[in-house]
């Protein structure tokens, strides 16, 4: 009898998490977002813009104001975090369920660290904003390295260094603010936000792009951010203050200019992340309001053309509207990894606690929580 009672229960047990649609991400599935007011990294579903939950909480592992999402050489997630010399660090957390594991590189003069890449080298490349530098760690175990480079304040210099990328070529392509670190503060003295390239063999550097004239749409400035590589090996460039421009890689003409202007206000009221390319060659950014909490959204744009793909019944590039549960994101990143977060429907926890003792057996064997 109680052999046939175990049967019944988990046969119950495994209709019910079916029924309930209760799935392991499947591969293609999710762009990961970070909250840099959240402390949190979210994930949504990248063909239909479903919420399907946090990856990373809030806090874990002394996550704060996260900026630059990478998945590294292990298959591990990093995520740049904090905002002071004590706090800032490359935070390693399981690239399948977002689990803390380490702080992985922090220290040496380390300040605000925004972009952060993988080099051909194996060596982890971190953008240290509030000191103007570029620092270099191991790429397996987080090991300082050396400072690759440094602003010295002029024009074409390292001021303000953002987000950071490799190309197939082998050079690094660095976006900068313009901005000069004094005593952890960033100052305006005027001059340009560029995107710059490096040899890393040699520490060579050379201005790719200059900054163009300001978005029709923007406050009057240009502050460079998020960089992608296109289908067809175009840079795109995203810029805080709005628009995404489109260059071609080796001499930094401009081809495209793609609107982020979502709130329809002149100036907009939004301002714009980073960029991440997903399946099908499309190009996704965020961005929030300042206007409205800093709440963000999330812009979807075919990558070949440049047009606006917003999601049914949104207009523009709208993929996903405004949400209050994106807190001023900036980072984000797409992956084709086969997740193990669970994902229920709304209806499945008030389902499964009807199910009394089976919903707790059932419960019990979910290793990941949202």
């Amino acid at each position: 009898m109680s052999n046939r009672l175990a049967a019944l229960q988990a046969t119950l047990v495994l209709s019910t998490f079916s029924a309930l649609c209760i799935d392991v991400l499947p591969v293609s599935a999710a762009l990961l977002i970070g909250n840099t007011k959240g402390n949190n990294v979210l994930l949504f579903d990248e063909q239909n813009g479903s919420f399907l939950g946090e990856f990373i909480t809030p806090g874990s592992g002394g996550l704060l104001a996260p900026d630059a999402l990478n998945f590294g050489l292990d298959g591990n997630f990093y995520v740049t975090s904090g905002d002071t010399p004590e706090t800032s660090a490359v935070l390693r957390y399981n690239g399948i369920t977002g689990e803390f594991i380490d702080v992985f590189a922090s220290g040496n003069g380390l300040f605000r660290p925004y972009g952060a890449a993988f080099g051909p080298d194996n060596n982890l490349y971190v953008s240290s904003f509030l000191s103007d530098q570029i620092l270099r760690f191991n790429g397996t175990t987080g090991e300082f390295l050396d400072v690759f480079a440094s602003g010295n304040g002029q024009p074409g210099g390292l001021n303000g260094p953002n987000q950071l990328l490799f190309a197939p070529d082998g050079s690094l392509y660095v976006t900068t603010q313009g901005s000069i670190a004094d005593n952890g503060v960033p100052t305006f003295p005027g001059l340009p936000s560029q995107v710059l390239r490096f040899d890393i063999a040699t520490g060579q550097k050379s201005v790719l792009i200059e900054q163009p004239t300001p978005s029709p749409d923007s406050l009057g400035f240009v502050s460079f951010l998020g960089l992608v590589l296109g289908p067809e090996g175009d840079l795109f460039v995203s810029d805080f203050a709005n628009d995404i421009r489109r260059y071609q890689l080796e001499t930094g003409n401009l081809v495209d200019v793609l609107s982020t202007n979502y709130t329809g206000t002149v100036p907009s009221n939004n301002f714009i992340g980073n960029l991440t390319k997903g399946t099908d060659n499309i190009l996704y950014t965020v961005g929030f309001d300042s206007k409205n909490n800093d709440f963000g959204a999330i812009l979807r744009y075919d990558g070949v053309t440049g047009n606006p793909l917003p999601a049914p019944g949104n207009d523009d590039a709208i993929f996903v509207p405004t949400d209050s549960k994106l807190l001023r994101p900036i980072g984000i990143v797409f992956t084709s990894q086969v997740l193990s977060t669970s994902v229920p429907e709304p209806t499945a926890t008030m389902s499964l606690l009807a199910l009394g003792a089976l919903g707790t057996i059932a419960l019990s064997k979910r290793q990941r929580h949202l």
